[in-house]
């Protein structure tokens, strides 16, 4: 909207700051931030006030845990609000990446609301139906990446790109949204799984945010592309915009979510940040690249497939508990350890991920 505004006024004077990505990537950040620290208070007291028991907690879980009992869910209302404020304010809305985004966050988002609503109601882990809740998932995920296959030049639009490999891409053609969709539902779902701990789902997602906000500049810089050799992708830029304004809202609600947090993000926040980033991967053709940076989440996911697998074919378990991060409660670490630790890991993940720019 401000962008727009400048736009019109022909950037005069200080809104010449206005053409300039890393100037509203910024004051997306600040924005976001300023917003979550302003709303938490009373949202957190409005949400205690209407869901009452809060969050059921799991019986089966770490002991630790049941002193959690009360704390309200769906902070991810609190992060989406200051994401898409930010995003409005500070982002080109004439860019359909923008729109792309964030109709997957949104959709994402209120799927989650949905599950989380029904967990609150029925104080029940059930929640909402998996595989009605996957289906939706996946419509949506096709028809976003439809959309970015139309948005981008012929001679990438299909194409799906290999790290290491410099220009190479693999041709998916009318594929390329099916493929691509599971990158987006994946990587929903697996920030879901992660989100189990005070603090320990928000930051890994701020660094990749963080990681592919960095992307997003290079690669739809035609400049930065070309030396790096990686695929150029004209308007993909716009997107480190919505990346610092995942910055600056996960910050805001991490000062409410810090041990012991007065708040969860809920399936609300994780389905939506989750989607978020998988979109942003798939429009900048950085999937593969996405499963590094945010291998954490890839771990967390695979530690629940594999324990269901072998728990249904031999009655046995693979690790004391899943989601990973459960597992290593139960072994002794405190739930800062973990969280601490596994923060330390994506930080080490993101530089990974940032060195497969120049190797190729």
């Amino acid at each position: 909207m401000l962008y727009w505004l400048a736009e019109q006024l022909d950037f005069p004077g200080i809104l010449n700051l206005f053409r300039y990505l890393t100037f509203r990537a910024g004051a997306a950040i600040v924005t976001a931030l300023f917003i979550g620290l302003l709303i938490g208070p009373r949202f957190i007291g409005w949400l205690r006030v209407r869901q009452g028991k809060g969050q059921p907690i799991r019986t089966d879980g770490p002991q630790t845990h049941l002193a959690k009992r009360g704390t309200p869910t769906m902070g991810g209302l609190m992060i989406l609000t200051g994401l898409f404020v930010a995003v409005l304010l500070w982002g080109n809305l004439r860019n359909p990446y923008v729109w792309i985004v964030l109709f997957v966050t949104a959709s994402y988002g209120a799927i989650g609301f949905y599950d989380d609503y029904l967990k609150v109601t029925k104080q029940s882990h059930k929640g909402f139906s998996g595989k009605a809740r996957i289906a939706i998932e996946v419509v949506v995920a096709v028809v976003a990446c439809f959309f970015v296959m139309q948005t981008q030049p012929p001679a990438i639009a299909s194409g799906f790109a290999m790290p290491f490999l410099k220009e190479a891409i693999i041709p998916l053609g009318i594929l390329f949204p099916l493929v691509t969709a599971f990158v987006v539902v994946g990587a929903g779902n697996s920030v879901n799984l992660t989100d189990g701990l005070d603090g320990l789902a928000i930051v890994p997602v701020m660094i990749a945010a963080g990681t592919f906000g960095f992307i997003s500049y290079l690669v739809g810089n035609a400049i930065f592309a070309n030396y790096l050799q990686i695929h150029h992708v004209p308007g993909a830029g716009e997107l480190a915009v919505i990346c610092g304004a995942v910055i600056g809202a996960g910050l805001g609600f991490l000062w409410f979510n810090a041990p012991p947090a007065q708040i969860f993000m809920g399936d609300t926040g994780s389905l939506g940040l989750g989607g978020l980033l998988g979109t942003i991967a798939v429009a900048t053709k950085h999937e593969i690249v996405l499963a590094v940076v945010g291998g954490l989440f890839v771990v967390e996911a695979l530690s629940v497939i594999i324990q269901v697998f072998v728990f249904k074919r031999t009655g046995k378990r693979v690790f004391l508990m899943a989601p990973i991060h459960h597992h290593f409660e139960k072994l002794g670490w405190t739930e800062p350890q973990v969280v601490i630790r596994f923060w330390i890991i994506s930080v080490v993940l993101a530089l990974v991920g940032l060195a497969t720019l120049k190797l190729r």
